[in-house]
């Protein structure tokens, strides 16, 4: 057993400088091959900055209610095309909030009272944005990478794409961000987006992720898809790589990018179009024609996004796209429907208490 080696260099309370800090991280920095930088604070605000071999951490939420441990494991970028499973979980947007990911997720018995996967063979599909607004950031998004591993051995899948919000944050735009992150950020005399660069760990793994994928009949995209998007030529795989490839760059560099990037992260690219449920001139809105003409381009009959906030989950276009986006708090708090379930053929709606009733799309 390769033995453990950490030395502490940096251990500062938060009462040195007032920020208010909860329990945050951990941000695991890749110094060589076995060493890691691994940076976190505490329940009571104290900031830890460390080296170790160490392959495993506790990641704990930010006010400790809950806590686990998490292993490394081997990266990969998942395969954008696949079957449908006998039963799969959609979400979208859980945006630092582990309270209300973790209660619809034990509600749809994803997973366990200790957060473990308990799905079986079956998928969890998060569409997109787990940076911003939330208290909980790393922390989800170190669950969903335990329960991608988790998933992988019992035969299920795990699947999370990009969302706007980790576009945004990872090129340094910070306007939804909790305050805490940038006073650890400014604490530690970095940008809090080099907390997760491409020599984090999480910035790796975010770095394998896709922008779109067909599973099934369906494709999954965070924001829409646009009748622009597909006069652009690109199949799924150049889509997905091109938003890889333009991930840790900021806007500027974007912006100046050749070939499809800057289309990509622009206002009709995948990431970021709302015209496919909102139908607002600005949005540049598509008719049920247009929305035909790209499922057919991309050989799918139906589409799920996120992105866009409803009161609760809805079809539009005669049922082709179904927005999962939902408050989630709130949605929470009242007792409405939070994810979709689908589970041989039929497609349920689930709320906090479970399963809610038959999903009716829009006709």
């Amino acid at each position: 057993m390769k033995k453990t080696l950490t030395f502490l260099f940096l251990l500062v309370s938060i009462s040195l400088f007032g920020q208010g800090l909860n329990a945050d991280g951990p941000y695991v920095l890749h110094v060589n091959d076995s060493t890691k930088r691994v940076i976190s604070v505490s329940t009571d605000g104290v900031i830890s900055d460390s080296f170790t071999e160490a392959d495993t951490f506790t990641v704990s939420e930010h006010d400790g209610r809950w806590s686990f441990d998490v292993k490394l494991h081997e990266l990969k970028r998942p395969d954008w095309k696949r079957p449908m499973p006998e039963k799969m979980f959609i979400m979208s947007d859980p945006h630092g909030r582990m309270d209300c990911f973790v209660s619809i997720l034990q509600a749809g018995k994803v997973i366990d009272e200790r957060l473990g996967w308990a799905f079986g063979e079956g998928e969890l599909f998060i569409i997109g944005d787990v940076f911003d607004r939330g208290e909980d950031v790393p922390q989800i998004f170190w669950l969903i990478y335990k329960l991608e591993d988790e998933a992988a051995k019992a035969g299920g899948r795990v699947t999370f794409v990009y969302g706007n919000h980790e576009t945004m944050v990872l090129a340094g735009d910070y306007r939804y961000m909790k305050p805490k992150y940038k006073a650890l950020a400014d604490t530690l005399g970095m940008k809090y987006r080099q907390l997760w660069g491409p020599d984090t760990e999480l910035g790796r793994w975010l770095s394998t992720k896709n922008t779109m994928e067909v599973v099934g009949n369906a494709v999954f995209v965070h924001a829409g898809l646009s009748t622009e998007l597909i006069e652009q030529g690109a199949d799924i795989p150049t889509i997905n790589e091109t938003v890889s490839k333009g991930l840790f760059m900021t806007k500027k560099e974007r912006n100046a990018s050749e070939g499809l990037i800057p289309f990509m992260f622009g206002s009709d690219g995948p990431i970021w179009y709302r015209g496919l449920v909102l139908n607002k001139k600005k949005y540049n809105p598509s008719d049920t024609k247009d929305v035909k003409k790209v499922l057919s381009y991309f050989g799918v009959k139906r589409l799920f996004v996120g992105h866009t906030i409803f009161k609760n989950i809805k079809s539009t276009h005669r049922g082709l796209v179904t927005a999962v986006n939902v408050d989630n708090k709130s949605n929470m708090e009242a007792g409405r429907g939070r994810a979709l379930l689908i589970e041989k053929g039929k497609i349920y709606l689930v709320g906090d208490s479970g399963i809610m009733h038959e999903y009716k799309k829009a006709r």
